[in-house]
């Protein structure tokens, strides 16, 4: 093989892959309900309206709150 279809193979291995982790990303977030949406951006909200105060004042802010970037 000359290294032009190596290349070829190369890319075409790379856009498969790519398209598997959109499709995997997609089903992911499809398979939260509206309402579990809606919590989550609530907790997202208070938790950065916590920190910016926080920032602001220079007070250290504790969380209970589940880390949201988890999967």
């Amino acid at each position: 093989m000359t290294w032009w279809k190596v290349l070829g193979v190369a890319a075409f291995a790379g856009v498969a892959t790519g398209g598997v982790l959109i499709v995997r990303d997609e089903r992911r977030r499809a398979a939260y309900s509206p309402d579990e949406v809606r919590d989550r951006l609530h907790a997202r909200l208070t938790a950065a309206t916590a920190t910016a105060i926080g920032a602001s004042t220079g007070a250290a802010v504790t969380s209970d709150e589940p880390d949201l970037r988890a999967p």
